[in-house]
Parts: structure tokens; C-alpha cells; sequence
């Protein structure tokens, strides 16, 4: 019997032993442990804005749209959407458990081309996103700083611009959601007596920005066909986009027949700010930005969570003075 090998050798028996319980101490530190099974079907999200639309006005115009469009698409269980009242449509819609999710993102995205010309012009301008996601957040990881110079505004362009692209490539993360983005937009508030007075409305305002605020292709000079004395070609550049209060204060709005010039800065007031300022992060009742982490379809959770917070850690050292990301 090969039990009695080891009851009279003992001392092989501890060290058979003590070399199993080093590779169970070995596996367990390094092999990855998911508390649960995979049992969340593969979701698709898809997100939409309609500038100054209440929810009413996105259900009737975007929501009904999408949602029988997409309703039927091959694998579909159910699908849940939201409109809100700050402009935003999202709808989530939950595949078949063991469906591919690549394949129900391109049927999605299929299904909502095939319609989105029926959709508002400033849906279609603004674009629609369609991507697979996991439908339960990993973390959440809040941006916050201690300086006053560091606003949220300031933090979220920060977070956007250097820390989200790494964060999103981190392998099994699916998608980083920053919570009430505020990215830098110029804003224009308007004078409504003044306008009132001047026979104007807000879409003029809107036109004459639209109409001069381009980036215009405008030529070359020396091009084909040219004369045999002609030796030199040269681009033509102009000014391009708008970057500055100052240049968008310049917009002309009206050429009276007296010569009169009417600009934008006699209307309105024009600032560098967020472009939405509907949605504020708090932690511990200081400013923060805060994003969701979500899981690729099949990703493990703890491998993920560790390699996340090993790039926290990197990007640590290059963040700000008195700046610090941490995990919620």
C-alpha cells in the first residue's frame, strides 16, 4: 500500500507536506480568485445628447427612435434607457448569456445607422456612442486636490486629457465613464433686453457664430495650371476656429446700412467655462472628479483591480502638486 511508504518514512511525509503547503501559499498569491461565476449577460450601451432638451421632448424625439430600432436585434433580452432633463439619452440593452458582445455591438449600431437620419439635426451633430460594456461597475476612482487653483473644472480636463486614455487601455476594462464631465467650452450668455430691443433672436446669435466661427479650406495660389514663369506655390492659411473670448466677443452679428457694425460682445457676455455644469462630484465635501471603472465581458475582477491600481500608482508621481486619485 502506498500509505504505508509514508507511515514509516516520516520524515518524507512532513517534507511532501511542507512542499504542498509552500505551492498552495505560491498559487494562492499569484493565481486570480473571482469571488462568483460569470452569470451577468453582455450588455451594449447607447448614449445620446440633445442640447437643452427637457426628458419629455428626448423621449419623444430620440428615445422612440432608438428604441424601435433596436428592439428585436438578434440575442436580445430586454433593454432599459433613461432620459433625463439635463439633455442626456442612455439606453442599456442585455444580451443572451454566452453571446458575443462584439457581434451585438456591430447588430446595435447596425440598427441605429440604418435610422439616425430620423433623429434630431442636434442629436446628429453631437453623434451618438454605441460600445459594449459590463453591467456592474468595478470601482470608482475620485480625482481631488487640495489647491484652490485646481477647480473641478480645471481637474476634469486634467483627468480627461492625461489619465483617462491609460486607464482605458488597462487590459479587461471595458469602459471609464467620467461622471459630469466639464470639458472647456466658450460660453455665451445673452442680454435678452438687448436682443429684444435689436429685433434678435438666440438663433441669430447662434447662426452668426456657427457661420464664422470655421476652419475653412480656402487654396492655394500658384497652383495647376500655371504659366511657365510661375516658380512658386504657396498655401493659404487663415485664422481657422475661434479659440479666445476676445476673438468670439469679434463676431459680427449685424451690418447696419449706417455702417454700424453690431458684434456679439454688445449682446451678449462670453467666457471660457464648462460646457455642462449640471452634474458636481463631492467627496468628503471637497470638489472631486469621479469616473467608473467597468469590466470587459469575461474579465477577471481582481486581476483587473490590481493592474488599475498598479497605473494609479505611476501616474501618481506626475500628477500635480497636491493632487491625489484614489480608489473609492
Amino acid at each position: 500500500m502506498i500509505s504505508s511508504v509514508f507511515v514509516d518514512r516520516p520524515r518524507l511525509a512532513i517534507v511532501i507536506a511542507i512542499v504542498t503547503t509552500l505551492a498552495g501559499l505560491l498559487a494562492l498569491l499569484r493565481i486570480p480568485v473571482a469571488q462568483f461565476p460569470d452569470i451577468v449577460p453582455p450588455q451594449v450601451s447607447v448614449s445620446a445628447t440633445y442640447p437643452g432638451a427637457s426628458a419629455a421632448v428626448i423621449e419623444a424625439t430620440v428615445a422612440q427612435i432608438i428604441e424601435s430600432a433596436v428592439n428585436g436585434v438578434e440575442n436580445m433580452i430586454y433593454m432599459r434607457s433613461n432620459s433625463a432633463n439635463d439633455g442626456t439619452y442612455s439606453l442599456s440593452v442585455s444580451f443572451a448569456l454566452g453571446s458575443n458582445p462584439d457581434i451585438n455591438t456591430v447588430n446595435v449600431n447596425n440598427r441605429i445607422q440604418a435610422n439616425i437620419a430620423r433623429l434630431p439635426v442636434e442629436v446628429q451633430r453631437a453623434g451618438l456612442t454605441v460600445r459594449k460594456q459590463s453591467s456592474s461597475v468595478l470601482q470608482f476612482i475620485a480625482l481631488t486636490s487640495t489647491n484652490p487653483d485646481h477647480t473641478p473644472l480645471f481637474l476634469s480636463n486634467y483627468l480627461t486629457i492625461n489619465m483617462i486614455d491609460r486607464m482605458s487601455r488597462v487590459p479587461g476594462v471595458g469602459q471609464v465613464n467620467l461622471f459630469g464631465a466639464q470639458n472647456y467650452s466658450m460660453r455665451v450668455w445673452f442680454e435678452v433686453d438687448r436682443l429684444t430691443s435689436l429685433n434678435l433672436t438666440p438663433q441669430d446669435i447662434v447662426a452668426s457664430i456657427q457661420s464664422q466661427n470655421v476652419q475653412a479650406a480656402v487654396g492655394r495660389i500658384g497652383a495647376q495650371p500655371i504659366p511657365d514663369t510661375q516658380q512658386f506655390q504657396m498655401n493659404i492659411q487663415t485664422l481657422g476656429r475661434l479659440v479666445t473670448p476676445e476673438q468670439f466677443s469679434d463676431i459680427v452679428i449685424r451690418a447696419n446700412a449706417d455702417g454700424s457694425v453690431l458684434r456679439l460682445r454688445d449682446v451678449a457676455r462670453v467666457e471660457l467655462g464648462a460646457q455642462s455644469m449640471d452634474t458636481v462630484s463631492r467627496l468628503n465635501g471637497q470638489g472631486a472628479v469621479t469616473t467608473g471603472v467597468y469590466l470587459s465581458p469575461g474579465a477577471n475582477a481582481v486581476t483587473v483591480s490590481g493592474a488599475m491600481q498598479r497605473t494609479l500608482d505611476d501616474m501618481a508621481s506626475r500628477l500635480p502638486e497636491r493632487m491625489r486619485a484614489q480608489v473609492l
